[in-house]
């Protein structure tokens, strides 16, 4: 009698056992599976948006993140690409590197139908393609411009630190500046101008060349808030830089930060928050069939100077980036 019964009962739990697992199984085919393939976490936004990305997919207990860092190399990034093809990635969301060179692996993401969204930047040709979640860069040069065309001295002298070409968002923001600021202020001389790839030590190298050159520099005009920090942190400790008026891009913590203590003037507030929530949401809406028609949408770049910088710590205060 007791064998049966423990015959009985070993029946039941490899019973019970297969059906656990058959049931777990079913649970994660239900799982979508979304590769966000960031440009280059070593750059303060990229990992900011990033971070954010990842935090907002946790909120959706049927979609699972893969974070991949492209470490700004076209090479790392096109690979990562073509390795979500592979692996049958359900959704991809790309941030490019460069657009140019990041289009052709694209075209082979859609060709095998898998949906992508394009985020910060989009790629302008591909538009129509692809669903992308953006800013308009234009216009966050422009709020910085419009700003500095009264507030820059007259005959100043000026740095440009520019992102790299063939960057939708560099190129642009460039744009901005030469028609709101440039055109209108022929007085103004540019001393010294390079391509930063939005990093922090690049811009460092190239101000410390600068201000060796230069006896004056009036502003540092910068298309991201990473490069200009990089700037300040040459002139820091030196009093002939007290005044000096630098303007970026992002509204990173750091920035609002800097822009607190005096020595920011400006920058457009990118809310990588934001693009991260509108991300995983229309990657949610996609995968259940909630849209089925492409989207292409922008958030807004307010400019934030020291009268409004709270804006920008409250929302870094919201998730922790602030204290």
């Amino acid at each position: 009698m007791k064998k049966v019964l423990i015959l009985m009962l070993a029946v039941l739990l490899i019973s019970s056992s297969v059906v656990f697992a058959a049931g777990s199984s079913e649970q994660e085919d239900d799982v979508f599976k979304v590769a966000y393939i960031a440009r280059a976490q070593g750059d303060s936004f990229a990992s900011w948006l990033a971070n954010s990305i990842q935090q907002e997919m946790d909120k959706y207990p049927d979609m699972e993140v893969d974070i991949m860092d492209g470490q700004a190399s076209d090479e790392k990034v096109n690979s990562f690409i073509e390795n979500s093809i592979t692996n049958q990635y359900d959704l991809i969301i790309l941030q490019p590197n460069n657009g140019e060179a990041q289009t052709p692996y694209v075209l082979q993401v859609v060709a095998a139908g898998i949906p992508i969204i394009l985020t910060n930047p989009r790629i302008p040709d591909l538009m129509g393609t692809t669903y992308s979640v953006d800013a308009d860069p234009y216009e966050q040069g422009a709020v910085n411009a419009r700003y500095a065309v009264d507030l820059v001295p007259q005959n100043a002298k000026v740095v440009v630190l520019n992102g790299p070409a063939g960057n939708m968002h560099s190129t642009a923001r460039e744009l901005a500046w030469d028609k709101e600021f440039f055109a209108k202020r022929p007085d103004v001389t540019i001393v010294g101008e390079q391509i930063a790839h939005w990093n922090k030590d690049e811009a460092m190298s190239f101000m410390e060349d600068w201000v060796q050159a230069n006896d004056k520099i009036d502003a540092v005009i910068s298309m991201n808030d990473n490069m200009a920090a990089g700037a300040l942190e040459v002139v820091k400790d030196n009093p002939k830089y007290d005044d000096l008026l630098v303007f970026g891009v992002d509204g990173t913590a750091e920035a609002a930060l800097l822009i607190e203590e005096g020595r920011l003037t400006s920058t457009s507030f990118q809310n990588a928050y934001e693009l991260a929530i509108k991300n995983a949401k229309l990657a949610h809406d996609i995968l259940t069939g909630e849209v089925t028609d492409l989207v292409d949408t922008d958030i807004d770049c307010p400019l934030i100077t020291k009268e409004n910088v709270e804006l920008l710590m409250d929302a870094h205060r919201a998730t922790g980036a602030i204290q």
